[in-house]
């Protein structure tokens, strides 16, 4: 189940730029126990929190930020509790990290500010393995934002060396994975159009990525780097809505038949399906979207 909380939820917005007072992220509980409870009680096998989206808030009271929690209406460790809540109820917990930082790094175009950007991401991701591992070992880590510069500017080897040194059996994933053959910097491939042994965008990597589109079947496993060639499963990412956080205008639903659909393709083929859920500015998962997953578990007989 993935989980997206944080400044968004209190601006009616999918994405905002950094510019937001921390001040405006005002939960007036963080329910922590309900989410987890939720997420079991549907059948989920994992959670994943969206710690830090492209705005650059943090969920968590980062000594490298002013822009988190620590600093705002309430103060709430999130991604603390929420590792202390999943080792009481018996849940692994992956994490979201946004690579693009519009607050930390808002001109992507300056490459003169890459290394220090960087070494910021890279701080802020052992701060987040250290505080999660006295409670429970991450499973896996989402990364996104990749495409807003070149591949070769990412860190991507010091991350994949940081997390797999602290928690060898997390499976780390880069949004929009697979390149193509002509241009593997400059063109995403969407999972319909990936074949075997086409180019990985961001190695290494161990699953492949691309936000809510569905696997094709055949769906294809191998994919190159280096000239090496590895098995990469999807991890296909779904709303119950229209939107991926809270937001007062999200009023449309997918109905279980086109859930259930979307379950029975996106896991076919040894493949993974995350359902998200936008917890309202209560801090609590709504009802509706509570009741949705339990009716989904049952038609599914999960």
């Amino acid at each position: 189940m993935f989980v997206h909380f944080g400044m968004n939820t209190f601006h009616d917005q999918e994405w905002t730029d950094g510019s937001k007072p921390a001040s405006t992220y005002a939960p007036s509980a963080i329910e922590v126990k309900q989410w987890v409870s939720t997420a079991k009680e549907a059948g989920m096998k994992y959670m994943i929190l969206v710690t830090k989206h492209h705005e650059g808030f943090c969920l968590w009271d980062s000594k490298y930020t002013d822009y988190d929690v620590a600093n705002s209406s309430n103060a709430t460790n999130v991604v603390l509790e929420l590792a202390k809540e999943c080792a009481k109820q018996g849940m692994r917990l992956g994490l979201y990290y946004s690579l693009w930082d519009r607050k930390q790094n808002p001109n992507v175009k300056d490459r003169s500010a890459d290394a220090a950007y960087n070494q910021y991401m890279l701080n802020q991701l052992n701060e987040l393995v250290d505080m999660t591992k006295k409670y429970t070992d991450i499973v896996e880590l989402w990364l996104d934002g990749g495409w807003e510069k070149e591949n070769y500017r990412w860190p991507t080897q010091e991350i994949y060396n940081l997390i797999k040194k602290k928690v060898p059996g997390c499976q780390i994933g880069i949004n929009w994975s697979i390149g193509s053959p002509e241009n593997t910097d400059k063109h995403i491939v969407l999972p319909k159009d990936q074949q075997n042994y086409y180019p990985i965008r961001y190695f290494p990597s161990d699953f492949r990525l691309g936000d809510s589109y569905l696997p094709v079947d055949p769906d294809p496993k191998l994919f190159m780097a280096q000239g090496n060639t590895y098995y990469m499963p999807f991890e296909t990412t779904v709303v119950l809505g229209e939107r991926w956080f809270y937001n007062t205008t999200d009023k449309k639903y997918k109905s279980l038949e086109e859930l259930a659909g979307i379950y029975q393709t996106a896991t076919a083929q040894d493949n993974i399906l995350i359902l998200n859920v936008g917890p309202n500015r209560m801090g609590r998962i709504k009802d509706s979207d509570v009741d949705i997953l339990r009716k989904l578990k049952e038609k599914l007989k999960l």
